[in-house]
């Protein structure tokens, strides 16, 4: 297959004289070649065996480097080398990274000489593509031989000499639509589309020509063709010293001052585009990356910036699929403009969403994924874009505008799209503007994507953690409660900390703290499942030392990787006293409310959960109503480098800092050890008032396992509620206590029951028996005997339930105590 085209290279100096000299190019066949990512030959064309004489077969699977000239140096005149070895000149030194050998980033091309058999020499131009994006192709190599390009002396080596490869510019390639055409029926091991892949990155990065020069070689140019700036340079002060001395222009200068507008304009795009880059993609967040986008190309590049994105994006709803269409929402994000303050608001709002119908220039770019040019918009499709906007004339501010519509795409999917408008008194955008906003869009597109990953998993992190973490109410019975959890680094929001509260029979409230060894999505998982054990565990009120017994068996059935620190501590504010145990945590501090005292509790360490064969041991501290209890994980304490110790005096010292309220006193730790550089781990901190409970507020009955005793229990309780003042709500805590009592004197077997009623947030009543089946809510029908004593429960009650305890089980309830 021939390749061929002619240009007029740059005139070049004459040795001595200064003369000028026009380069010619020539018709020539080329050998194609395509080398997969391992540097295998994947494709050896019917010109690469008439050139290089290896057969098909023999060159598909070989090495590439073994096989192409396309590193090294030009030989001297008497090196004679062997068939298969080469040397080649680049133009930019011996060492050339970017050949075959190495990673190839841009356009390369050599010359070689090889010898084919004895006494034949080879002169092989060559030319090598690099290949990006799906498939295994990762280079293209054009070949071709040299020797028809000699003079007509073919032993003349000085015209040899003078013949070198380099780029040209694809814009002044006449024969680039064949090339796009005929291209691919070269590479037939490959589909059409991956052709076509293939020829559109061509057309990019340049094309192949071969200039003559009388005195220097042509190096390759990978910037786009454009000379180098020290030869225009000279050539510059060449035409200033004749303008000076009042001679005439040496011959080509004149002409070059076109084709150094075109050179400046392609380097001006570059300059922008480098720019842009560096100015968009400085945060992961969405909502700032949006507003770098729009402001980097105005006015730059134009008047009006209007970025539109998918809802699925903004919403954060992770990767949107499929090809958009006339139902997508497109939620306007941003407009930046050069217009009078407040011009484009009111007609185009942010924040707006809205579909686009099939005939707008914005469907076409959103369902192609190509930028769309309208050099002017014309006053019939100013009507048409303006009349998806109902009452809102957008007519003045888009027509007569040139309008360039861009994807901002990220892995071949339509993210959304950049609508670009121009003042009509500046110049329209062209096509080399369409290349511009193509590549522009497609950088905006990664930055917003990488924008949109980070929102979408830190919001799904974020989502995780707070399902895992409870929601626990401020007040429980008989103490105040305030939490914080920090997580450990800005991009993993999921860890293994965690902190409860679980309310137990006897007005009682179980204060837990965990950290799983740990950070990421394993221990958020460990800490979940080892939370819900603790839950159903305290349930059961289970002693603090036997829960944690029964935890650490658990663990050591999960895995051995499971290994956490707890803290268990259950508060009787009644007996204003905290049951505590510990398994390898942190002690917790207890702010003494009489003298403003903090000390950290002296525990029984105990071993983590899951190093199994150790036992724990539990305290009981005694606690006086508006003592603080604080309790927290390591990773607010520990610093690296720096002994734990420390970090345990700031806790006491902040802990014991006056605070108006229990978040403010949190807040006050975590400014204090927060502030301290080097924290990497999640933080868990819990914080509970201990109020206690009155003994005023607290009336308790004994009552004998007699049917009469239930018109006992009912009489006491009414008694009981108007001496409190809660006279409102003895009928129906009285017909409560009568089904709760009747049943435990029905089902216990030896124990008096225990009847109490307690005053604090809410009314609490318990029935406590020594009868281990727990109750259980049944569907009683018009003539059944029993099961309707729990269903009226269920229904007056605000809140109920039955736990097991060590001599039977308790079933309680309660009630929101009526407004003063």
């Amino acid at each position: 297959m021939d390749r061929g085209s002619a240009r007029d290279t740059p005139p070049g100096r004459g040795a001595g004289s200064g003369a000028v000299e026009t380069a010619a190019v020539g018709r020539i066949p080329l050998a194609v070649v395509v080398v997969d990512r391992a540097g295998l030959v994947s494709h050896w064309s019917r010109g690469a065996r008439r050139l290089f004489g290896a057969a098909k077969e023999e060159a598909i699977g070989r090495a590439a480097v073994d096989l192409l000239p396309v590193s090294g140096a030009l030989p001297d005149e008497d090196d004679t080398v062997p068939y298969g070895a080469y040397d080649a000149y680049d133009g930019l030194g011996p060492d050339l990274e970017s050949s075959l050998g190495g990673r190839l980033a841009y356009p390369a091309a050599g010359r070689a000489r090889l010898t084919v058999t004895e006494g034949e020499r080879l002169d092989v131009l060559w030319w090598a593509y690099p290949l990006i994006g799906p498939g295994d192709e990762r280079l293209l190599v054009l070949a071709a031989d040299a020797d028809a390009l000699k003079a007509d002396d073919p032993d003349d080596e000085i015209a040899v000499e003078r013949i070198a490869p380099a780029f040209a510019l694809h814009t002044d390639f006449p024969g680039a639509e064949e090339l796009a055409r005929r291209l691919p029926e070269i590479l037939p091991s490959m589909s059409v589309e991956e052709g076509a892949r293939i020829v559109s990155q061509i057309l990019e990065l340049g094309y192949p020509v071969l200039e003559f020069s009388q005195n220097d070689r042509v190096p390759v140019t990978p910037d786009w063709g454009v000379p180098r700036r020290t030869e225009r340079k000279a050539r510059r002060e060449r035409a200033a010293r004749a303008a000076a001395d009042g001679l005439p222009l040496p011959q080509g200068i004149a002409e070059e001052d076109g084709e150094d507008l075109e050179y400046a304009a392609v380097r001006e795009r570059l300059e922008f585009l480098n720019e842009v880059s560096g100015r968009i993609g400085t945060s992961l967040d969405l909502s700032k990356t949006i507003i770098e986008v729009s402001r980097a190309v105005v006015p730059r590049f134009t008047d009006v910036a209007g970025t539109y994105l998918r809802e699925q994006v903004v919403a954060g709803e992770g990767f949107p699929e499929g090809v958009p269409d006339t139902t997508t929402m497109w939620h306007r994000v941003a407009v930046e403009h050069t217009d009078e303050p407040g011009r484009w608001d009111d007609v185009v709002p942010v924040g707006e969403a809205m579909p686009f119908p099939a005939h707008t220039p914005f469907f076409q770019c959103m369902t192609t994924g190509e930028p769309v040019l309208v050099p002017r918009i014309s006053e019939q499709m100013g009507h048409a874009i303006a009349a998806q906007f109902e009452k809102r004339d957008i007519r003045p501010l888009i027509t007569h505008r040139s309008m360039l519509v861009v994807p901002l795409k990220a892995r071949n999917v339509v993210l959304g799209f950049m609508i670009l408008l121009r003042h009509p008194e500046r110049v329209e955008f062209n096509d080399m503007d369409r290349v511009t906003g193509a590549e522009l869009a497609a950088r905006a597109g990664l930055v917003l994507d990488n924008a949109r990953m980070y929102t979408y998993q830190e919001s799904v992190a974020e989502t995780l953690q707070d399902s895992m973490l409870p929601h626990i109410p401020p007040r429980m019975a008989g103490c105040d409660i305030a939490t914080r959890y920090l997580p450990g680094t800005l991009l993993g929001r999921v860890g293994g900390d965690w902190f409860d509260s679980v309310k137990l029979p006897g007005a009682r409230t179980a204060l837990v703290v965990g950290d799983v060894m740990g950070h990421g999505l394993n221990s958020a998982a460990m800490m979940g499942q080892l939370r819900t054990a603790v839950q159903t565990m305290a349930a059961m009120d289970l002693p603090p030392a036997q829960l944690l017994r029964n935890l650490d068996d658990l663990a050591q059935r999960l895995g051995d990787t499971y290994l956490a620190t707890c803290l268990y501590a259950v508060y009787d504010p009644i007996a204003s006293e905290v049951h505590i145990a510990n398994a390898g945590h942190i002690p917790p501090v207890i702010v003494h409310a009489e003298d403003g005292r903090s000390e950290l509790l002296n525990l029984p360490t105990g071993a983590p959960i899951g190093v199994g064969g150790v036992p724990f041991e539990a305290v009981r501290v005694r606690v006086q109503p508006g003592d603080r209890l604080v309790m927290c994980t390591d990773g607010l304490v520990e610093v690296r480098g720096e002994d734990i110790g420390v970090g345990l005096a700031t806790l006491c010292e902040s802990a014991a800092h006056p605070a108006a309220s229990m978040d403010d006193a949190c807040d006050t730790i975590i400014r204090a050890l927060n502030t301290r550089g080097g924290r990497k781990d999640d933080v868990a901190l819990l914080m509970a008032r201990l109020n206690g409970i009155e003994p005023d507020d607290v009336a308790e009955w004994r009552l004998a396992l007699d049917p009469i005793e239930v018109g006992r229990a009912r009489a006491t309780v009414r008694e009981q509620l108007h001496e409190w003042g809660l006279g409102r709500l003895a009928d129906t805590t009285e017909l409560m206590v009568s089904e709760l009592v009747t049943n435990a004197v029905r089902h216990s077997h030896s124990r008096p029951v225990e009847l109490r009623l307690v005053r604090g947030e809410t009314l609490l009543c318990e029935v406590d028996d020594d009868d281990h089946e727990l109750p259980t809510l049944l569907n009683a029908g018009p003539d059944d005997e029993f099961g309707r004593g729990l269903r009226i429960v269920s229904t007056l009650a605000r809140e109920w339930g039955a736990s097991r305890t060590n001599a039977g089980k308790t079933v309680w309830f309660e009630q929101t105590l009526p407004r003063r």
